[in-house]
């Protein structure tokens, strides 16, 4: 069968499109330069990226303008429509494609909402994330699909859909039947724990990130295990939600109409290049420190494996080094993540949130270790691709001279300009839509989202701890009722002796309001700067 294209396709493009599969994936539309400009999911492949070529009676202006500048087309196939969809969302996060944005506004964004820090969570759609400490999945850029996905979602891993307050209120009016179908997990009929419910809830929030592969090996694990301690019928809900995850393959989530190879990733190629790696750096790990007033102190490392976040293999640390001295704690981080180069595996390169200076801190270390590293300095802006430092040990580079390496390092749309320090570092200002600059700035915002979520976490743990842990008869059970009730510590501070009788009766409310009103070190926080 001849396809015939109405729209000007050249010959290396239509020869491409030849070789397009009758699978799910997700397609990357590139203009002359090879610049990404465009990211889209397709239940079927074939038909959906040919079909931008076979007829424009349909399309509006800025679709139009997007067919006329596509250059090539990559693709990468999936093995469901579900895995799809969460693939496109990460991919337009790493390319920031300019069509996409243009050819949808920001009322076609949705989020999953999800807070773990609830007794007992449930799954929610927004357009707008509020700063309210729940985990926000996304953004998606069509509600029904990411619906139909999560719906479907629901039959492995069953979760609520509402608070539990209005779960309990509606037993009176209603029969359980979502329960009863197994779509709801049992939490209020005490038929599972809350411990239990947020484990399955952590494998499908797992999933939505795109980790299936490591799900199915965790659900797999489980029910070996549970078969080995003889609790059968535990090992055979584990295999019924084993074969609903496989189930999953055959879904149609986004109807008809609808990992890039590595060694085709143009990033990963393009940092090859550059550093003179013997390979494309298939793991990249990116660490960031942080902390508030010289408290709290964390660090993170994310890894990136073949240009994607490999979430299971992510660290944190909680940092030894006190105080504010940013060099010593980055130089901590890499110290105890050399010492483990066997259990964890070694990475192609590190990348560091910071520029010359914070590379300086640990450069005898990754020389010594053999690994090469850049540090990423975007002026304290996360919003930014900006200025990238290139530190390029001896081991893995030529000698670079300030005459040679505009020519040495100029590759495609990477348009940068460099010239050697004394410290043997190479300052490179990368162009913000080169291909190198958007994978280093989308795992930079890996590792500081993952740092401050820690540090957020320590934080509010010290100030509970700090407060309700040092009074007398007040228990982890009693404090987390008053969390609970009040929403925070100040919350708690501000309730009346008789809001707090009605949470732990009179005798234990009147030792804390004494103790909430009464500052004394023992049980005030230390402020912070």
């Amino acid at each position: 069968m001849v396809v015939k294209y109405n729209i000007g396709v050249n010959k290396k493009l239509a020869d491409k499109l030849k070789k397009l599969p009758s699978f799910p994936g997700v397609y990357f539309h590139k203009n002359a330069d090879g610049e990404v400009i465009y990211v889209g999911k397709a239940a079927v492949l074939k038909n959906r990226v040919r079909s931008y070529f076979q007829s424009k009676k349909d399309f509006d202006a800025k679709t139009l303008a997007l067919v006329d500048e596509i250059a090539d087309v990559d693709w990468v196939e999936t093995d469901s429509e579900i895995d799809a969809l969460f693939l496109e969302s990460e991919m337009i996060k790493r390319y920031k494609p300019r069509y996409n944005i243009m050819l949808r506004d920001d009322k076609s964004q949705i989020y999953v909402r999800i807070n773990m820090r609830d007794p007992v969570p449930y799954v929610s759609f927004t357009r707008q994330p509020a700063d309210d400490g729940a985990e926000y999945y996304g953004p998606f850029y069509n509600s029904i699909t990411v619906k139909n996905a999560l719906r479907l979602l629901r039959r492995v891993f069953p979760y609520y859909t509402r608070p539990a307050e209005a779960v309990i209120a509606s037993t009176a009016k209603q029969s359980r039947i979502n329960f009863q179908i197994g779509l709801e997990p049992g939490v209020v009929e005490g038929q599972m724990s809350s411990a239990e419910y947020k484990k399955s809830l952590r494998q499908l929030i797992s999933y939505i990130r795109g980790n299936r592969v490591a799900v199915i090996r965790q659900v797999e694990k489980e029910m070996r295990d549970a078969a080995r301690r003889q609790q059968y019928e535990q090992a055979a809900h584990y295999r019924n939600q084993l074969n609903n995850l496989l189930a999953l393959r055959k879904q149609v989530v986004f109807g008809r109409d609808e990992f890039l190879d590595a060694s085709r990733d143009m990033g990963l190629a393009g940092l090859r290049d550059l550093l003179d790696l013997p390979d494309i750096p298939r793991r990249i790990e990116g660490f960031d420190v942080s902390h508030h007033g010289g408290t709290n102190n964390v660090a993170s490392m994310v890894v990136f494996t073949n240009g994607m976040p490999d979430r299971a293999k992510y660290r944190k640390f909680k940092l030894r080094t006190g105080g504010s001295d940013d060099l010593a704690q980055m130089r901590e981080v890499i110290s105890r993540r050399l010492k483990h180069l066997r259990d964890w595996g070694r990475p192609d390169l590190i990348v560091i949130d910071g520029g010359q200076t914070q590379l300086g801190a640990v450069t005898d270390l990754l020389n010594g270790a053999g690994i090469a590293f850049i540090g990423r300095n975007k002026g304290g802006d996360h919003s930014k691709n900006a200025g990238v430092l290139l530190a390029i040990p001896a081991f893995c580079h030529s000698e670079l001279d300030s005459e040679s390496s505009n020519n040495d390092i100029t590759k495609g749309d990477e348009k940068m300009t460099g010239s050697r320090i004394k410290s043997g570092m190479t300052p490179h200002q990368l162009a913000p839509n080169s291909h190198i600059a958007k994978l280093t700035a989308r795992l930079d915002d890996e590792a500081h989202r993952f740092a401050v979520s820690y540090h957020t976490t320590l934080k509010r743990a010290a100030a509970t701890s700090n407060v309700l842990e040092q009074i007398p008869g007040i228990g982890p059970a009693t404090r987390k009722k008053l969390i609970r009730k009040f929403g925070s510590v100040a919350g708690v501070g501000k309730a009346s002796e008789a809001e707090l009788a009605a949470v732990v009766g009179p005798a234990r409310a009147a030792v804390l309001k004494k103790s909430l009103t009464t500052p004394n070190p023992s049980t005030i926080p230390a402020r912070t700067s």
